[in-house]
C-alpha cells in the first residue's frame, strides 16, 4: 500500500472544513481593517501588529470551531447559556469591575472578562437549540418563553449599562425568532406595544443614552459635547467626496479632531480618505460575505443549523448597519465596532467564531440527533 505524501494530508486536515469562498471575503475584509488602522494610528506598527495577533487567535478559534460538527455544537447551548448568565448575574456582584460609570467586567482572579461578550454566542445557540427541540409541535407557548430566553440576559446587560451589546444580542435573538417561524401579525403586534411603550423605556434610560438619541435628531445644540462625535463623524464621511482625500492624507484624522478613529469610528477613517467610490467596494466586500452566508443558510440540512447560520449571516449584517448608521449620523452612537475592520480583539474573536460555526453548518451536513 503506498502511502499519501505528507503535506497533502496536512493540507487536507488544515482545510477540509474552511469555506474558501466565505475565508477569501473574510480575508479581504481584516485586510483592508489592517490598512485602516496604520492610518488611523498614524502609523504606529505596534498598533497594527497588535491587531494581527488579535486577527490570528481569531482565526485560530474559528478553525477549531469549524471542525466541530453542529451535534457538538448543540450539546453545550444550555451549559454556555446557563455559564453566561451566571456570569452576567455575577457583574452585579462586588467581583463587578467599573470602568467609565459602567459594570461591564467581572474579575475572575486569573482574569478580567466582559460575560456580555458570551452572550453573543450564546443566546442564539441556546434560542436555536430549545426550537430543534420542540421542532414537531412549536407553539405559542414556544415562542414566549424564547423570547424570555433573549430577554433575560439583555436586561442584565441593558442594566450594566451596555446598549451596544444589548441591541446585537436582541438582533441575533429576534432573528431566530424570525427564522423559527414567527408570525408577521404577532410581530406587528409586538412592534406596536414596543412603540406604545416608549415613554415609559426613556424614563428607564441612562442620562448618556437620552444625551445620544437628542444628538442624533440635532446634534449642534451641543456641538462641542455630547454632539461632537455625530459631527465629526459626519464632516469625515462627507468630505471624503467622490474619490476620496487619498491614503494617509485624512485631514479629520490625522489632526486629531475624529474622535475613537481606531474604533467605533474606523468607518470615518476610511470613507474621508477612499470616498464613495471605496464605501462602494466596502459595501460590495460585506454584501459578498453575507450572501455567502445566506446561501449556507438555504442549504443548511437541519432546522438547528438553518437557524443559527441565518442568525449569525444577519447579525454580521447589523454589526455593519448599525456602525455606517452611527458614524453617517442616521442612527445614535452606541458603541458598536465595524466588523472585522475596528481594532480590538474581543468583537474580532466572537465573529469569527460565529464564521467557524457557519463554517461547520457548511462542512458538516449530518447533524446527528441528541
Amino acid at each position: 500500500m503506498i502511502k499519501q505524501p505528507l503535506w497533502p494530508r496536512v493540507k487536507r486536515i488544515l482545510i477540509q472544513h474552511l469555506d474558501p469562498v466565505l475565508m477569501a471575503g473574510l480575508g479581504v475584509l481584516m485586510l483592508v481593517g489592517l490598512v485602516v488602522l496604520y492610518s488611523a494610528t498614524d502609523g504606529n506598527w505596534s498598533r497594527v501588529l497588535a491587531q494581527v495577533a488579535n486577527i490570528l487567535a481569531a482565526l485560530t478559534a474559528l478553525w477549531v470551531v469549524a471542525n466541530i460538527p453542529l451535534h457538538y455544537l448543540m450539546r453545550t447551548a444550555l451549559p454556555l447559556y446557563a455559564l453566561g448568565m451566571l456570569l452576567l448575574l455575577g457583574v452585579m456582584t462586588p467581583l463587578g469591575v467599573n470602568s467609565h460609570g459602567a459594570t461591564r467586567w467581572l474579575n475572575i482572579g486569573v482574569a478580567t472578562i466582559q460575560p456580555s461578550e458570551l452572550m453573543k454566542i450564546a443566546v442564539p445557540l441556546m434560542m436555536a437549540w430549545y426550537f430543534e427541540k420542540h421542532e414537531a409541535s412549536l407553539t405559542l407557548k414556544n415562542y414566549f418563553v424564547a423570547t424570555l430566553l433573549l430577554l433575560l440576559p439583555v436586561a442584565l446587560i441593558a442594566k450594566q449599562p451596555d446598549l451596544g451589546t444589548a441591541i446585537l444580542i436582541s438582533a441575533s435573538g429576534f432573528y431566530v425568532l424570525f427564522l423559527a417561524g414567527l408570525s408577521w401579525r404577532i410581530m406587528g403586534g409586538l412592534f406596536v406595544a414596543a412603540a406604545a411603550s416608549a415613554p415609559f423605556m426613556w424614563n428607564m434610560l441612562h442620562d448618556y443614552q437620552k444625551h445620544r438619541i437628542l444628538m442624533l435628531l440635532d446634534p449642534s445644540q451641543d456641538a462641542l459635547g455630547k454632539g461632537y462625535h455625530t459631527i465629526q463623524g459626519m464632516i469625515a464621511v462627507g468630505s471624503g467626496g467622490i474619490l476620496g482625500k487619498g491614503y494617509l492624507n485624512g485631514t479629520q484624522t490625522h489632526l486629531d479632531f475624529l474622535p475613537e478613529r481606531t474604533t467605533d469610528f474606523i468607518f470615518a477613517v476610511y470613507s474621508e480618505e477612499f470616498g464613495l467610490l471605496g464605501n462602494i467596494i466596502l459595501l460590495g466586500i460585506y454584501l459578498f460575505i453575507i450572501g455567502r452566508g445566506f446561501i449556507i443558510t438555504a442549504n443548511a440540512s437541519t432546522y438547528f443549523t438553518r437557524l443559527m447560520a441565518g442568525s449569525i449571516t444577519l447579525t454580521f449584517f447589523t454589526y455593519a448597519f448599525v456602525n455606517m448608521g452611527m458614524v453617517s449620523g442616521i442612527l445614535p452612537v452606541v458603541g458598536v465596532p465595524l466588523p472585522l475592520v475596528s481594532y480590538g480583539g474581543t468583537s474580532m474573536l466572537t465573529l469569527l467564531l460565529g464564521f467557524g460555526m457557519l463554517m461547520s453548518i457548511h462542512t458538516h451536513k449530518t447533524l446527528v440527533q441528541t
